[in-house]
């Protein structure tokens, strides 16, 4: 397991994705930022945008908007990238678990989500900082930091539906399709009364604790773990049947 998530690793130092993950992750932190300080500056000049709301809205264009598309791409990515290179069968010649192949590749994308959120909030706040935003202090680095980092953890375990879509389709298309459909629903579901039943939307929420009273908290709790277990179950099934040509 470690071999094969170190190898995976090597593979990821040798391309550019990362690279390109990472500028895809400091869009929504840089627009937010930017767009705030320009309109403060040129429409609103006595208007004081406290640090917590440029985080707030930072954080919510990155989970909403940016992050299940980027996600998504390196998602297909990590797991359509031996199918497409014709690699895979080459592979799992040698004494090599399809269901360790799986976890390692899972593990990889846990960790690359992860940095990538705190990618994020780090640059949310160096931009703030040199923008000369007000009211950060120690609480709300603290605080912030957890929101990133939980629904950074959400989104990677709602990416287990994404990666049977990937190994099933072994093509990158119907991935990044189905994480436009999902930013469409986030997008349309968000001012809604059962955003709490949409899982992406739902993980912002519990993040910020801004569950609705509609109904219980426990049935996002349920969606998101029944989408994501789902998802895994169904993945490590599929993979490890699966005929590989």
């Amino acid at each position: 397991m470690v071999d094969l998530l170190y190898t995976e690793l090597l593979k990821l130092k040798r391309s550019r994705m990362f690279l390109l993950s990472v500028i895809g992750a400091a869009v929504a932190p840089f627009m937010v930022v930017v767009s705030t300080y320009i309109h403060i500056k040129t429409k609103e000049p006595t208007r004081v945008v406290p640090f917590q709301e440029l985080l707030f809205n930072s954080h919510l264009y990155t989970v909403l908007l940016i992050g299940v598309p980027l996600y998504g791409v390196v998602t297909a990515y990590l797991f359509n990238r031996e199918y497409m290179e014709d690699t895979l069968k080459n592979l799992l010649t040698i004494p090599v678990s399809r269901t360790s192949l799986m976890l390692s590749k899972m593990l990889l994308l846990f960790m690359w989500i992860m940095l990538l959120s705190l990618l994020a909030w780090g640059l949310t706040l160096l931009l703030g900082v040199v923008g000369q935003f007000e009211g950060l202090s120690a609480s709300l680095l603290v605080e912030s930091l957890r929101k990133f980092m939980i629904t950074g953890a959400f989104l990677s375990m709602l990416s287990t539906p994404l990666i049977l879509i990937a190994i099933v389709l072994k093509n990158y298309v119907p991935t990044i399709i189905a994480t436009i459909v999902i930013t469409l629903i986030n997008v349309m579901g968000s001012n809604s009364e059962y955003k709490g039943l949409i899982p992406w939307t739902a993980a912002f929420d519990i993040a910020h604790g801004t569950l609705l009273q509609a109904y219980p908290p426990a049935y996002s709790y349920m969606v998101i773990g029944a989408i994501s277990i789902i998802g895994f179950v169904a993945t490590l099934t599929y993979f490890r049947k699966a005929d590989i040509h």
